[in-house]
């Protein structure tokens, strides 16, 4: 199975990054275009007060000057001006004539706005040029999996399947993760028994349906970029010295990510072989129903706590796809 999520978000890279600038430019543009002194008027004033400052390198002034316009006397203020200014000299001043007591010392401020809106411009022509590359490149990869007649793995119905409960504790000496039953009974429990800041850290699972413990060696979790794109990582550990998805993969699984349906949950959708293995959800803290009614607060964390609904009995191997989930930082897997 093939995340085509994770897929369309690798390839389209720099849109993500060129939408939000290319929107930047253009708010700022327009905003500073309709203030924009290029229409101003041309009069003189008279300085009636200097305030001298000083920055990193320069002395600077705040210059107090008055103006008339059309009979009317206004005051105004050019603040940070670098040339030696005395009190009575006269400095040139710009007016909005709508707004008279609206004033600038420059008139240029025009071709700044717009060269920020042409840029923001380029930068969402950038973004819809990667948008459709990224379209076409899924649709051909859709086409491909279609001849191919690759079938498609639809969810079962949750009502249909036995539901389990992973929760992380990290409040005792040895954190780490528990599954429980809808009883509320640890079926599986996998603590952090060394840790270690550099080097693997050791986690026992303790599967307490078949009574079998095994130790694991687990590594920090390591963040790369994808094919030199832009914000396209992947995330991953080493799982007893071997890639955790290379593991999973190796095992059968695949994992179909669902970001919209159910927002601010994720949602993956596991196979194995092909066929339908389990549904996995991101949770709040109170992953129990009726923990979560107390609580009435339970906003989803992203990682540590999770449902899950499988008509597997095979423990070990629903547990590793979700200490994957968890233990990597991405939200998107494949």
């Amino acid at each position: 199975m093939e995340n085509k999520l994770a897929r369309f978000f690798r390839n389209s890279g720099p849109m993500r990054f060129f939408v939000p600038l290319g929107l930047i430019l253009i708010i700022f543009g327009i905003v500073l275009l309709r203030n924009t002194p290029a229409q101003y008027q041309q009069t003189q004033g008279v300085i009636t007060n200097v305030n001298a400052y000083q920055d990193e390198e320069d002395t600077l002034y705040d210059v107090d000057f008055d103006y008339t316009v059309d009979g009317k006397k206004y005051s105004s203020t050019f603040f940070g001006e670098k040339e030696t200014p005395s009190i009575g000299d006269t400095v040139t001043v710009y007016y909005n004539p709508d707004q008279p007591e609206s004033t600038s010392n420059t008139k240029h401020t025009g071709i700044i706005s717009i060269a920020m809106i042409a840029a923001g411009a380029v930068a969402l022509v950038l973004s819809t040029v990667a948008s459709l590359k990224a379209f076409r490149k899924s649709r051909e990869l859709d086409e491909k999996a279609k001849a191919a007649d690759v079938p498609v793995m639809e969810p079962l119905p949750k009502e249909q399947l036995t539901e389990y409960y992973v929760s992380f504790d990290g409040n005792s000496l040895k954190p780490g993760y528990i599954v429980e039953n809808k009883s509320r009974e640890v079926v599986y429990e996998a603590p952090m028994t060394k840790n270690a800041a550099i080097g693997n850290r050791i986690f026992t699972f303790t599967n307490h349906v078949t009574n079998e413990t095994t130790e694991h060696e687990v590594g920090h979790t390591t963040t790369a970029s994808y094919s030199n794109e832009f914000f396209s990582v992947r995330s991953w550990f080493k799982f007893d010295g071997k890639n955790i998805w290379d593991v999973l993969h190796d095992r059968g699984i695949r994992i179909d990510t669902d970001m919209l349906s159910k927002l601010p949950t994720f949602v993956y959708n596991v196979s194995l072989n092909g066929r339908f293995f389990a549904t996995i959800e991101t949770s709040g803290r109170f992953v129990h129903e009726e923990d979560a009614a107390e609580h009435k607060l339970n906003i989803p964390v992203g990682k540590y706590y999770y449902r899950c609904w499988t008509n597997e009995t095979d423990l070990d191997l629903l547990f590793l796809t979700v200490f994957a989930l968890s233990e990597t930082d991405q939200a998107i897997a494949e």
